[in-house]
């Protein structure tokens, strides 16, 4: 059981590890892009998307589709990375629990 415990988390912390290096190539694509033709925005605008279609897609309006897809990697990124910290700690707690003394 220990070992099966053990193997799940180092299993989710690679699949953690691998999610943050496949995204973060995925949102830098993009980030470069937006970066490049000076569109800015705030982390209130990646979590607020009624403020966002307000005050930002106006101002960048031939941007639109890269700065969905940036926010849209980003919202996805860390709910993924807080899907898999939460079973890595889950399962961290459960070996602690069955732990042999």
């Amino acid at each position: 059981m220990r070992y099966l415990l053990l193997s799940i988390v180092v299993g989710l912390f690679i699949a953690i590890l691998f999610v943050n290096l496949y995204f973060r190539a995925k949102v830098f694509k993009v980030y470069g892009i937006l970066v490049r033709n000076k569109v800015e925005f705030g982390a209130a605008h990646i979590f607020n998307r009624k403020k966002l279609e307000e005050e930002i897609l106006p101002r960048y309006p031939q941007f639109k589709n890269e700065i969905e897809a940036f926010i849209r990697h980003m919202r996805y990124s860390i709910r993924m990375a807080s899907v898999l910290l939460v079973l890595i700690t889950l399962f961290g707690a459960i070996m602690m629990y069955f732990r042999e003394n």
